[in-house]
């Protein structure tokens, strides 16, 4: 069984025509704490959240310590998705797969509802080009690929970048209607991620098809990247051709790599529309919330190294947490109880989007608004470290992290033309072993996997000596309004020592955070996340206690969003 606690943020209506990133003060944000129970109520409803107008955040009828637990399976988890029911990895048993429709010239502008698209200036007519009206293909891997393998971008040859740059080169001088063009290959994200697809390939028209916030996140990018990679070596005449990757879980690779930065007027790969306050030496911040902080490079790193140990290790302890919620035809990606994010979704990846993304922007373009990502060579790179910690995730834990087994995650599909201009439909149960697919990743240290956080401060029994000070959940009547948010923060037993508590301390859970797809689009969105506290209770030493206090801290935001539940819960592993 797993434990979890739970909160969801209840669809939200945001429409506004400030910056989708707003810059943000430094100085001490308001905050939201509730004391939890580690103990449920006397009752036999399998100890299911009771839908009520007042909910309780509940665990087990007994103490933690004293259940059948396998403690490496204690979450917190904060969103709509995570119910009693949807908690488990029991795949649906009335699902259909996503699919991309097969006649692409159905495909609409990507507005996602956006009022008004006059500050989006890469534009929103993302369809690809027909070329044909035939339907697409099953695509089917060649049986003995040629190895490409993927360097670390830090430590890429002179020769290596010079042909990474030709390549480049030669996709943007292509027409611009050429399915290969660096436009097209750009529009790919727009459609799939702004609602220029619908489900209409499933029986469901009205309902737009969306890649992000669930499990169909990482395959996908997965085959964008594996088909933008092989059109490359095309153009150079190189089938052994592979992209770099962003190694940003590396201190030596925490920097934007310098090839995308170097000699901005003759460089493919440079992209003007990158904040500049980011640009190297500036260390990446993993925890990015749209707003510098003022740690030193040798903090910074501890605190990333901290956070991707969170991520990767404390946050991704089985298929659900990593890959996110499921999310089959029928499900409508704006309101939908299943629209959660996995662990690296949410986190590096949304983080490296906002921070690179150009402030300065009304859209924050071009990484940090999903309609624009993909005209950045950047963002392909960031991806590729992405996908790597999909393997890297596989390699940690053989015997208990696996890949989806669900039949609504194997036949999902997409749609793609690939190095040769052919229309294809791949599928993820073609995408979960890289080298089949032909390509691996040059080794890199990984030193967080050493980089567990530790306690701010150990055995303090925050939430009893809180009880006068902080609102017991079961005080609390929900749904809770929080304004102005975007990413919020989320720690347990934190003690108020006029220390701040970073994620290399064992306090901070982890973060819940959103990456709007329009600036300006009504979004009526149900989310959420879930975060392990197995080892966050035994740093802080706080396994036995009866009660747990859990802070909520917005960092930057849109105008609001809404906490719909918080929950504690055991979760069965199938």
């Amino acid at each position: 069984m797993m434990a979890s606690l739970a909160f969801s943020s209840l669809p939200t209506s945001t429409n506004t025509t400030k910056p989708l990133f707003p810059k943000t003060s430094s100085h001490v944000k308001p905050f939201h704490r509730f004391k939890v129970s580690c103990n449920a109520p006397d009752d036999n409803n399998d100890n299911t959240f009771n839908n009520s107008d007042t909910r309780k955040l509940i665990l087990p009828k007994t103490p933690l310590e004293t259940q059948n637990v396998d403690r490496r399976n204690l979450l917190l988890g904060l969103g709509g998705l995570y119910g009693a029911a949807n908690l488990t990895t029991i795949p649906s048993a009335f699902g259909i797969p996503i699919a991309a429709p097969d006649n692409i010239s159905d495909c609409v502008a990507a507005t996602s509802n956006l009022r008004n698209t006059k500050d989006a200036i890469r534009g929103l007519a993302c369809c690809p080009p027909v070329l044909s009206t035939n339907k697409p293909m099953d695509y089917v891997l060649p049986s003995n690929p040629v190895l490409r393998v993927r360097p670390a971008a830090h430590k890429a040859t002179a020769d290596y970048v010079a042909k990474y740059q030709q390549a480049i080169q030669a996709m943007k001088d292509l027409p611009e209607d050429h399915p290969h063009s660096w436009k097209q290959q750009g529009k790919i994200h727009c459609a799939y991620c702004n609602g220029g697809y619908n489900q209409e390939q499933s029986g469901y028209p009205n309902l737009q098809l969306q890649i992000h916030n669930s499990w169909l996140f990482f395959p996908f990018h997965r085959w964008y990247l594996y088909f933008y990679e092989k059109i490359l070596g095309k153009l150079i005449n190189d089938p052994t051709f592979a992209l770099p990757y962003w190694n940003w879980d590396n201190p030596n690779g925490m920097v934007i790599p310098a090839m995308f930065e170097q000699n901005s007027k003759t460089n493919s790969l440079f992209d003007p529309l990158r904040d500049a306050r980011h640009l190297p030496p500036s260390i990446f911040d993993i925890e990015y919330a749209g707003a510098d902080t003022n740690a030193t490079c040798i903090d910074q790193i501890g605190i990333n190294l901290s956070s991707m140990y969170r991520q990767m290790v404390t946050n991704s302890t089985d298929t659900k947490r990593f890959f996110g919620g499921e999310f089959v035809a029928g499900n409508d990606p704006l309101a939908s109880e299943f629209n959660v994010a996995g662990t690296i979704e949410a986190g590096v990846h949304t983080a490296a989007h906002r921070w690179v993304g150009n402030s300065r922007m009304a859209n924050s373009e071009d990484m940090g608004n999903f309609y624009s990502a993909g005209y950045d060579p950047l963002f392909y790179v960031h991806h590729a470290n992405v996908d790597r910690m999909w393997q890297i995730w596989k390699d940690i834990d053989r015997k208990t992290h696996k890949d989806p087994i669900s039949a609504d995650w194997l036949n999902a599909s997409y749609v793609f033309y690939d190095e040769n201009e052919n229309l294809v439909r791949v599928y993820n149960r073609d995408c979960v072993d890289i080298n089949r697919m032909g390509y691996d990743y040059e080794r890199s240290a990984i030193p967080w996997i050493r980089s567990r956080p530790t306690a701010h401060a150990k055995g303090a029994n925050v939430a009893a000596k809180s009880a006068g000070i902080v609102q017991k959940v079961e005080d609390i009547v929900f749904p809770l309004k929080l304004n102005k948010i975007v990413k919020i923060d989320v720690f347990v037993n934190d003690v108020d020592d006029g220390i701040q508590t970073t994620a290399a301390d064992s306090e901070f859970a982890g973060s819940f955070a959103q990456l709007p797809h329009n600036h300006g689009d009504k979004m009526f969105m149900r989310s959420g996340a879930a975060f392990g506290i197995t080892e966050l209770l035994e740093d802080i030493e706080a396994e036995g206690d009866d009660s747990v206090v859990v802070t909520l801290v917005p960092r930057t935001g849109c105008d609001e969003v809404t906490i719909g539940e918080i929950k504690i819960q055991l979760v069965p592993i199938v």
